[in-house]
C-alpha cells in the first residue's frame, strides 16, 4: 500500500476483529426445489481517489446461497456512473455464461435466461437498445458484448432498487445493519447457532 495513515491501520484492525468474531460463520446452502443462477451487479463511479477508477463488483446465488462473486478495480475510467454499471454488467454477464456452461456439465439446465439484477436504469437501457448516442459512443465495443446476451436470451437484465443491491457491499462500504441484511441474502450464517 502506499502511503498507509493511522485511518488505514484502523480499518485493518476493524477487519481483523470482524474475522475474529465470525470464524465459525460459513455459507448455508438449504434444500430447495428450483436451482436458479441468479446474479447481482454493482459499480461505484470514480472511487478510487488516485485514479478515479471504478469498483465492479457481482454476486451469483445458485439454491439459496453464494456461489461466486468478486470486487475488482475496473481497467478503464469509466466517464459516468452509467457506463461504469456498463462495465460491470459486462464482467457480471462473462461470468453467467461461463457458470451456465459448467451448470450444463453437471446436468444443472437454465431453461431460461440468468437474471442480473441492476440498479441503474441507463445501463439496462443501454444492454437493450443498440443505436450509438452522444453520450455512449465511447464505450468500447468489446463491452457491447452484453448487448448480444441479451438479444440471444442467455441474460435479462433486471432493475432492483439500490437497498435490495446485494452485489452493493462489493463496491463500497456499508451500514452495519445494510451489511448484515445483505450478508443473510447470500446464505451466510453461524455454525454455531446450527448445532
Amino acid at each position: 500500500m502506499h502511503n498507509p495513515s493511522v485511518h488505514h491501520l484502523g480499518a485493518a484492525k476493524r477487519i481483523l476483529r470482524y474475522i475474529r468474531a465470525t470464524t465459525n460463520h460459513g455459507i448455508w446452502y438449504k434444500p430447495v426445489v428450483n436451482f436458479k443462477l441468479l446474479g447481482f451487479t454493482d459499480s461505484d463511479w470514480a472511487g478510487f481517489v488516485d485514479d478515479r477508477k471504478s469498483t465492479t463488483g457481482f454476486i451469483f446465488n445458485f439454491g439459496s446461497g453464494a456461489v461466486a462473486w468478486s470486487s475488482k478495480k475496473q481497467n478503464s475510467i469509466a466517464l459516468s456512473s452509467s457506463e461504469a454499471e456498463y462495465t460491470a454488467a459486462v464482467s457480471c454477464t462473462c461470468q453467467a455464461i461461463w457458470m451456465r456452461r459448467v451448470l450444463e456439465d453437471l446436468q444443472q439446465h437454465q431453461s431460461c435466461a440468468t437474471e442480473i439484477f441492476c440498479d441503474n436504469k441507463a445501463t439496462i437501457s443501454m444492454t437493450k437498445n443498440p443505436v450509438f448516442h452522444g453520450r455512449t459512443k465511447h464505450i468500447e465495443l468489446r463491452h457491447h458484448f452484453i448487448r448480444d446476451a441479451v438479444a440471444k436470451g442467455v441474460i435479462e437484465l433486471k432493475y432492483i432498487s439500490t437497498n435490495e443491491q446485494v452485489a452493493d457491499g462489493f463496491t463500497k462500504a456499508l451500514s452495519p445493519a445494510k451489511f448484515l441484511k445483505f450478508r443473510d441474502s447470500i446464505g451466510v450464517c453461524s455454525f454455531a447457532s446450527r448445532g
